[in-house]
């Protein structure tokens, strides 16, 4: 009695009774890394001569963040986890299969999973009730040889939220102002637990919004009940078995409880450099945008693009302004053409891009210029994120997107929808 969902899945899985602040050994259910820290994670085991795989079926390489490579230095990176996966039976999500966080809850991800990634925004799991984190390529390195990691139990930040959303605001509204809050590292190797009459309504592709951002207020996971919501998702992804309900106790002790009301949410920015310096969009005043991406591990399901695809529907692009779309996989990529979405995001003046990070990272699509500005709905804005540390980078959901790309500045979506 009296735990979080932190110190249940922890406790369940390392079979000990834990609270805050324990340290515990676990098994790892799922690791991964992608072709920006796995290549790293390979050459230390080679150096160790520990170059295995202790669960292969659940060992994922993903090339997704350089995708198709654009220089021959990456595409050796690249051959290097093709040429591991191909020694250690490790599963090999390639170029165009599309972002690793994605595939993980659409694939591989269960409730009461322990799931580790050589990739911050790994918390996106959180979501189906899985302890799911980033952490060092090293460290995940171990776990994929060895089966095991070990962990702090992680004292827990409970946000409530209840309320209807008003139109036009979305859970990046709310995520945005949960670190506008907390800050972006107040929640240092906290677990975020989500939680309310909100969370309870909301639909997984939602959910994994909140989860994939916990990590931008330092959070160490973010973590979201299971239930009849998640039991239809997994059953829908074939994985109806793999269901079991996760739940904190009514009596559980958490570090810090913050209470938000989203009916008096409005659509919310984050502007440069950092992802709490947030801004109602009433607040936002003129931005000029050069360039608006859809897409990423945070924003770029299905039901983001429908979002952004109402309302670009029979309108065009700003023509001072680039338009970028990404799916974030090969599935959504698919259902979007059959709906008629990449049509409808053709006909504006966008740019589709094969499922994967894009521009994001600023590895090779969408480099800003010098002073350039981008809206786009992935997580993070720092400098340089995006290619260049002369570009500035802003935050918002799809819906301000879409609108902004119209207007060819940042623009309330409300009017669109």
């Amino acid at each position: 009695m009296c735990k979080t969902l932190a110190e249940k899945i922890l406790g369940e899985r390392s079979g000990k009774d834990v609270c805050a602040g324990d340290i515990v050994i676990i098994e790892v259910d799922v690791a991964m890394v992608q072709d920006g820290t796995g290549p790293l994670a390979v050459q230390q085991l080679q150096k160790m001569d520990m170059e295995k795989a202790a669960n292969p079926d659940k060992t994922i390489l993903f090339i997704d963040h350089a995708a198709p490579s654009p220089r021959k230095e990456l595409s050796n990176a690249h051959k290097m986890l093709r040429d591991f996966a191909k020694k250690t039976g490790a599963k090999l999500s390639e170029v165009g299969d599309g972002v690793c966080h994605q595939i993980l809850v659409e694939s591989y991800v269960n409730p009461g999973d322990v799931v580790i990634g050589a990739d911050s925004h790994t918390c996106t799991s959180g979501a189906l009730g899985a302890f799911a984190t980033g952490m060092g390529s090293t460290d995940v390195a171990i776990g994929i040889a060895s089966g095991k990691t070990w962990f702090r139990v992680p004292e827990t930040f409970k946000i409530v939220v209840n309320g209807k959303f008003p139109k036009g605001v979305y859970a990046k509204d709310l995520i945005l102002h949960i670190i506008g809050l907390i800050g972006a590292d107040g929640a240092t190797y906290k677990a975020l637990e989500f939680t309310g009459e909100t969370i309870k309504k909301m639909s997984m592709f939602e959910r994994f919004v909140l989860s994939n951002m916990a990590v931008e207020a330092g959070a160490k996971v973010g973590l979201i009940a299971s239930d009849d919501i998640t039991k239809a998702y997994l059953k829908e992804r074939g994985r109806g078995n793999k269901f079991k309900e996760i739940k904190a106790d009514d009596d559980a002790i958490y570090e810090k409880t913050i209470k938000i009301d989203v009916s008096k949410l409005e659509p919310t920015i984050s502007f440069p450099h950092t992802v709490d310096n947030t801004r109602i969009i009433s607040e936002a005043g003129e931005v000029k945008v050069d360039q608006v991406f859809i897409g990423t591990c945070t924003n770029g399901r299905m039901e983001d693009l429908r979002i952004a695809a109402q309302i670009l529907k029979g309108k065009k692009r700003h023509p001072d302004t680039r338009l970028l779309v990404c799916p974030a996989s090969r599935e959504i990529y698919l259902k979007a053409m059959e709906e008629g979405l990449l049509k409808v995001f053709v006909e504006a003046g966008a740019a589709v891009m094969n499922p994967g990070c894009g521009a994001c990272v600023g590895v090779h699509h969408g480099i800003l210029g010098d002073g350039e500005v981008c809206l786009a709905t992935q997580n993070r804005n720092f400098k340089g994120r995006m290619g260049n540390t002369e570009g500035f980078i802003y935050l918002a959901s799809p819906a301000t997107a879409a609108a902004s790309a119209i207007e060819g500045k940042i623009t309330d979506p409300r009017k669109y929808v």
